[in-house]
C-alpha cells in the first residue's frame, strides 16, 4: 500500500564510489528518479570519469566528483565533508562499501544523519570497523533482502536499526523498444529457435559456468531441444567461460554478447530467463524479467528466494546443481502454457511487491524518521 508522501521536501546527498555501472547503480538512479518526482532534491557524489557521473549528467541530476579511491583516501573524506556542507544536504545516503567508510566519516563531521545500504549477502566481519560504520558513522541501515539482514545481525548489527527495503523496478521503463521479430533479425536467430537469456556480470558468484554445464546436459538428454543461450554482461570470468563453451562444444548454442544497453529488448525476445547464482543479494535482473512477463529459473539463494515465487513466477533450484537446473530448463522449454502462466504471474508479482513506488515510500519513511530525530536533537 502506498503511504502518504511527506509534505516537506528534502535535500539528499548520495555517495557512490564505483567506477562501473551494475545492479546497485541501477537501483541508485531509480531511487533518485523516484525521489525527484516527489519533489526531493538529489545531489550525487561519485568518482570522476565513472559511469555514474555520466549517467547523472544525462539524467539531469546535480553531480560532483570526488576521488573515493579506497578506504584510506581521507583526503576525499575532507573534500566530501566540505561538499556536503556546501550542498546543504539534510541527509546522506551511502551506497557502496568505500562510501560507507569515507562518506560515513564525512557525514559525521558535517553533523548530517547518514543511511547505509547493504546489498551483498556475504559474511560481514565483526570488528571495530563494522561497529563504527553501523553504530557511529550511520544512523540507519537498509538491507535489500532477509538474507542480507541475517548477515548483518550475525556481525552484531542491531536488528532494530535495520530497515528491510527490497530492490525494485519500474515496469514502464522496461517495455521493449524493438519487437522480438526485430531482435531475432538483428541477432540472426532462427524464427523457431527458443532463446534462454542471462543478464549478469561475468563473475563466478553468478554461476554461469553451472549454466553452461546444464546446457550441455540438456543437449545430451533432450536432443529434441536446441535453445540458444544469450549471455549479456562483462566481467573477469569471460575468458574462462569462452574456454568452457569450446570444451563443451557449445559454440552453436551460446553467444556471449558483452555488456548491453538493451536489456528490455533482450527480455522481450527470451522464452526464459536464467540466473543460477551461487550468492545473490537480491537479483534485480530477475525482477526485470518478471516485470515484462518472462519466466525465471534461478538458484534458491539469498534474495532470489523472495524475488522468485517458486512454481508461480518461475522455478527455483539448488545452487551448484547442474542436473536440477537442466531439469528445470527442460520443463519450461517443453511447456508453453506454463511459461505463459508464469509470465503473467510475474507481472502481477512485481506490481504488488517490487514496484519502484513501494521502494520510494519505504525510503521516505526511513528518511523521515532520521530527520525527525535530528530536528529533536
Amino acid at each position: 500500500m502506498t503511504t502518504n508522501h511527506p509534505q516537506r521536501r528534502w535535500r539528499i546527498a548520495h555517495v557512490n564510489s564505483e567506477s562501473q555501472f551494475s545492479g546497485g547503480e541501477q537501483q541508485l538512479f531509480l531511487l533518485m528518479q523516484g525521489l525527484r518526482e516527489r519533489g526531493h532534491h538529489n545531489v550525487l557524489f561519485c568518482r570522476p570519469g565513472s559511469q555514474c557521473e555520466r549517467a547523472a549528467r544525462e539524467h539531469g541530476f546535480e553531480v560532483h566528483t570526488i576521488g573515493l579511491r579506497n578506504n584510506l583516501d581521507f583526503w576525499s573524506t575532507l573534500r566530501l565533508w566540505r561538499a556536503i556542507r556546501r550542498s546543504r544536504a539534510q541527509l546522506v545516503n551511502l551506497h557502496t562499501g568505500c562510501a560507507n567508510w569515507l562518506g560515513g566519516w564525512a557525514a559525521r563531521m558535517a553533523r548530517v544523519p547518514a543511511v547505509t545500504i547493504r546489498r551483498m549477502d556475504r559474511k560481514v566481519r565483526r570488528g571495530l570497523r563494522t561497529r563504527l560504520i553501523y553504530r557511529s558513522l550511520t544512523q540507519a541501515t537498509v538491507a535489500i533482502s532477509p538474507a542480507v539482514v541475517d548477515c548483518l545481525t550475525q556481525a552484531g548489527v542491531a536488528k532494530g536499526s535495520i530497515a528491510l527495503i527490497t530492490d525494485a523496478v519500474d515496469p514502464d521503463a522496461l517495455q521493449p523498444l524493438r519487437s522480438a521479430a526485430e531482435m531475432r533479425e538483428a541477432l540472426q536467430i532462427d524464427d523457431n529457435r527458443q532463446v534462454l537469456l542471462a543478464l549478469a556480470s561475468l563473475d563466478r558468484r553468478k554461476g554461469l559456468d553451472i549454466l553452461l554445464t546444464a546446457l550441455a546436459e540438456l543437449r545430451h538428454h533432450h536432443p529434441d531441444l536446441d535453445p540458444l543461450l544469450l549471455i549479456a554482461g562483462a566481467g573477469p570470468e569471460q575468458e574462462a567461460l569462452e574456454q568452457q563453451v569450446a570444451s563443451l562444444s557449445l559454440q552453436a548454442s551460446v553467444r556471449l554478447l558483452g555488456r548491453r544497453n538493451d536489456a528490455p529488448d533482450l527480455l522481450g525476445l527470451a522464452d526464459a530467463f536464467v540466473l543460477p547464482s551461487r550468492r545473490e543479494g537480491m537479483g534485480v535482473a530477475a525482477l526485470e524479467a518478471m516485470a515484462v512477463g518472462c519466466p525465471v529459473v534461478a538458484s534458491r539463494v539469498g534474495g532470489l528466494q523472495i524475488t522468485v515465487k517458486d512454481e508461480l513466477t518461475g522455478l527455483l533450484v539448488p545452487p551448484e546443481d547442474p542436473q536440477a537446473l537442466t531439469e528445470a530448463l527442460a520443463r519450461l522449454l517443453t511447456d508453453a502454457e506454463l511459461r505463459q502462466q508464469m509470465g503473467l504471474q510475474g507481472i502481477e508479482h512485481i506490481g504488488e511487491r517490487f514496484h519502484i513506488r513501494n521502494q520510494v515510500d519505504r525510503y521516505e519513511q526511513v528518511y523521515a524518521g532520521l530527520l525527525g530525530q535530528a530536528a529533536q536533537a
